[in-house]
């Protein structure tokens, strides 16, 4: 039985719970309905509660508001994709409610989950049910009315569970798309493990955290390679959610083929590498077929060497940075994506995108490093969307976030800038041209599904067009075919083919011919963009 809830239980609990989400992450993913791949809800939660877990483990609770507080404002800053950003709410809600205690009893904690799901619903702007949301606002509902009689918060947290499985069995028939799939919320199950991990450390019992989390892990030192001799150009890192059964010394020997000072750390869950190549976009490519890629660190250190001579032979006092009227921070992925925004005034790129959701904290920093005290900042997908809002009221900057969903849209985006404009001019004009521009991508199905009907089979080719099915079947040239007489009926001017480092020279020019053929008088342009899981980004306006 536990009647009061101190600061050093919280903290048992977020680790208990951050352990739950970690172990369950895969089982999580797989739910994720769509065949393409995304920012893995099991991932993002998994990222999110994670950062909370690492900053209490650093600090002696004090109290109850101590622990949640510590608790609420890492969950922010370590926010990724949509799913992360709605869990981090729901805690900041949790954590506004007991700010002020030394201990909370039933009644306090229950009134925390409720206003934790108001906090989150309140800044969802069309809060759909069927969701984390839904699920969470049922647990919550029965844990106020089971703490009105029962002082053991035990007994409330699992009434509360209880309630929350019934609730996500019914998520399945509220949500048309999950329906279709025949599957439960992907975010509302994460929601209710956590939970679970949490009722648990109230009970004593203490999950054991997936290897993955170790420090020999999360840790692992690159710091010797900075002296080393620089043979290759691109320090390059990442990290792999691994889905595969694949030997890593394949991984192994393919990157020392192609570099030196190779590290591959790996475990069941998260492989971890380390490589000095030239070629950092194969690099990627390759470690995609282990699983999708959680984040990406890629520095010149030829540039970086350069530069530190520079610095040391200038005067020891730094030149003042140039302010601008305004700056703009970008989310993308692709080393020919990357330079056609900086092309466009960019001033500073957040690698991101698919299967690697930027945090918000990694989007602040950019925001907080850019050369202007006004900042607009351009998502490009959107599961970062969210993340990037939440910087709004963590930054002393004027953040503008653009709600932009693509690749396409954040181009077009910069395209509409006017510098003699004022703030809000700009704004509108660059979300009106955001929405005028028609995306398309196209790639293979990364799991078999079934999608608005139609039975998906993994590695077929399969079409999006403004994130709708628009294609898919095994011959891709019928897809092509789909694709260009849906984008022609636009009645497009221009069509920019962005293509993916898994594209094929052959298949590119044939696509490319068929949107010629098809929206016939429209300049049609293709360019390297150098982009993972996509093999081709399109845009039409």
């Amino acid at each position: 039985m536990t009647k009061q809830i101190t600061g050093e239980l919280i903290q048992k609990m977020i680790a208990n719970a951050a352990a739950a989400i970690e172990n369950q992450k895969n089982e999580v993913n797989e739910l994720n309905v769509f065949p393409v791949p995304d920012g893995d809800t099991g991932t993002n939660m998994s990222l999110t509660i994670g950062a909370a877990d690492k900053a209490l483990a650093a600090i002696v609770p004090k109290s109850v508001g101590h622990a949640v507080e510590v608790m609420a404002s890492a969950m922010l800053r370590g926010a990724r994709g949509n799913s992360g950003v709605i869990l981090s709410l729901l805690f900041r809600g949790f954590s506004k409610q007991l700010k002020d205690l030394d201990t909370a009893n039933a009644e306090m904690f229950a009134h925390a989950l409720a206003n934790g799901v108001e906090s989150a619903y309140k800044a969802v702007m069309k809060p759909a049910e069927g969701t984390m949301l839904t699920v969470s606002r049922m647990a919550a509902g029965s844990a106020v009315s089971a703490a009105e009689t029962e002082e053991d918060i035990e007994a409330v947290l699992e009434q509360a569970l209880s309630t929350g499985y019934v609730a996500l069995a019914e998520t399945m028939n509220q949500n048309p798309v999950l329906k279709k799939a025949g599957v439960i919320d992907a975010g509302a199950k994460g929601y209710l493990y956590m939970l679970d991990g949490m009722l648990k450390a109230m009970r004593g019992v203490v999950i054991e955290k997936a290897a993955a989390d170790s420090d020999a892990h999360q840790k692992a030192d690159f710091a010797q390679f900075n002296e080393e001799d620089i043979t290759f150009t691109y320090c390059t890192e990442f990290m792999i959610t691994r889905q595969s059964d694949k030997d890593i010394r394949t991984l192994q020997a393919y990157l020392d083929s192609r570099g030196d000072s190779v590290v591959v750390v790996d475990d069941d869950s998260i492989i971890k590498v380390h490589v000095h190549t030239d070629e950092p976009g194969n690099a990627l490519t390759e470690a995609l077929t282990y699983g999708p890629l959680v984040s990406i660190k890629i520095e010149n250190m030829r540039e970086q060497h350069s530069e530190a001579v520079a610095a040391a032979e200038s005067s020891q006092k730094e030149e003042p940075v140039e302010m601008k009227e305004y700056a703009i921070v970008v989310v993308c992925a692709g080393e020919g994506i990357s330079e056609v925004f900086c092309d466009l005034g960019a001033d500073k790129i957040i690698t991101g995108g698919q299967t690697m959701n930027p945090s918000t904290e990694d989007i602040l920093e950019k925001i907080n490093d850019a050369p202007s005290e006004v900042v607009f900042v351009l998502p490009n997908n959107k599961n970062i969307i969210m993340a990037a809002q939440q910087c709004v009221k963590l930054s002393d900057k004027q953040v503008i976030v653009i709600p932009t969903k693509s690749i396409p849209q954040g181009i077009s985006a910069m395209l509409a800038i006017d510098v003699t404009e004022n703030v809000d001019e700009m704004t509108e004009n660059m979300v009106a041209a955001a929405n005028r521009v028609h995306t398309a991508l196209v790639t293979k199905a990364a799991r078999d599904s079934n999608f608005d009907g139609l039975e998906i089979t993994k590695d077929e080719h399969l079409a999006l067009i403004e994130d709708h099915l628009a294609a898919n079947g095994a011959d891709e040239s019928e897809v092509f075919d789909s694709v260009a007489k849906q984008l022609s009926g636009f009645s497009p001017e221009f069509v920019t083919i962005f293509t993916g480092v898994d594209a094929q020279h052959e298949a590119t020019t044939l696509i490319a011919a068929k949107i010629s053929a098809a929206a016939q008088g429209a300049e049609v342009a293709v360019i390297n963009g150098g982009q993972p899981v996509y093999h081709y980004i399109i845009s039409a306006e």
